[in-house]
């Protein structure tokens, strides 16, 4: 099977690709709507069809319909805003949903035409927060069960749900068990079978959930792992129970670790790296096409893929600025070079 399309988002040098299996990385081209020193936060895939993939960026939310090439500013009432967090409904690509914060003010926006037309969530988020000053809305999920159960999360400023596809909503971290239950890194939902499971990562903490957030159990991979900080999940397309997370000594930190769970994020179990990572893992994702295909990117720049489920992983020999997300889709761009890098060997 092809290796499909890598972009890294950047906070600094834009969106970067690779078509090659990454013998080769491009930036991108000038006379674009996104510029290629740009700040990128978050990037997403449609479901409907994997040559679009969504950017949030520093001036505000961006589409392309070619893996990457050419940029289109997506109109919205948060033109000019930093978008933290682009997630587009996996079973319906006409919905999105956008959140935005600092330095801009937090907000969720939602999008059910395609991004043609956006109301603002009607929920009281904080504009200002103890651990970074102005909140980030990092986090968001759909209920693969139910669609109108949604979540979101901040860091910091507290973890919401919804039980009518983002009508209302209402704050639930008071009932997550430890300290600093504000700061939400993260948020999945897994079938897992028939005994749905709510996923959510803190930044010292991994919660689970079996009843929509009534109740919670957790780990502290400190404990655990001797790393405290927890960032990041990726998960195949329609996973039942697997579930990746990136953990840290901090933030940007000196290392980092990939576990993986195969049981909804009961027990986990350490990937091997063949290096140590230069900094905590800041995003996983998975090919929607091929669950052995799997791409995760440190704050630093370190860059690791997997073919086999994450059982062996290879570092790429392009290092990167600050990355903040990353994406496999399984559309292979057709890159025309304007700026550059290639391996002289692989």
């Amino acid at each position: 099977m092809s290796e499909g399309t890598w972009l890294v988002g950047t906070a600094g040098q834009g969106v970067l690709r690779s078509a090659d299996g990454g013998a080769s990385w491009h930036r991108l081209g000038l006379r674009q709507v996104m510029e290629f020193d740009s700040v990128v936060r978050s990037l997403a895939i449609s479901p409907a069809d994997p040559a679009t993939v969504y950017a949030g960026a520093d001036m505000g939310l961006c589409v392309s319909h070619d893996v990457g090439g050419r940029w289109e500013r997506v109109s919205a009432p948060f033109d000019g805003q930093t978008v933290w967090k682009v997630a587009v409904d996996p079973q319906d690509a006409q919905r999105i949903f956008v959140g935005t914060g600092a330095p801009s003010r937090a907000v969720l926006w939602r999008s059910l035409d395609g991004g043609r037309s956006w109301t603002r969530a009607p929920v009281d988020i904080p504009e200002l927060c103890a651990g970074v000053n102005r909140p980030r809305l990092l986090a968001f999920a759909f209920d693969p069960t139910d669609r109108n159960r949604l979540w979101f999360g901040l860091e910091e400023g507290g973890l919401f749900r919804s039980a009518d596809g983002g009508d209302h909503w209402e704050r639930v971290d008071d009932r997550l068990l430890w300290d600093f239950h504000t700061d939400i890194h993260a948020i999945h939902v897994l079938p897992n079978h028939g005994r749905k499971t709510v996923v959510v990562v803190c930044v010292n903490a991994v919660y689970r959930s079996h009843d929509d957030g009534q109740t919670w159990e957790g780990m502290l991979p400190h404990d655990d792992y001797g790393l405290y900080y927890a960032r990041t999940l990726g998960a195949p397309a329609g996973s039942e129970d697997t579930l990746y997370l990136g953990i840290s000594d901090g933030t940007p930190g000196t290392t980092s670790r990939i576990l993986v769970s195969r049981d909804a994020a009961e027990h986990w179990e350490v990937l091997p790296l063949p290096q140590q990572p230069n900094a905590c893992f800041w995003a996983i994702a998975v090919n929607p096409a091929d669950a052995r295909q799997v791409i995760a990117g440190t704050k630093y720049g370190h860059l690791f893929t997997s073919g086999d489920g994450g059982l062996g992983w290879r570092k790429q020999w392009r290092e990167f600025s600050e990355i903040s997300d990353v994406l496999w889709s399984p559309a292979v761009a057709d890159i025309h070079p304007a700026h550059q890098s290639i391996a002289h060997k692989r």
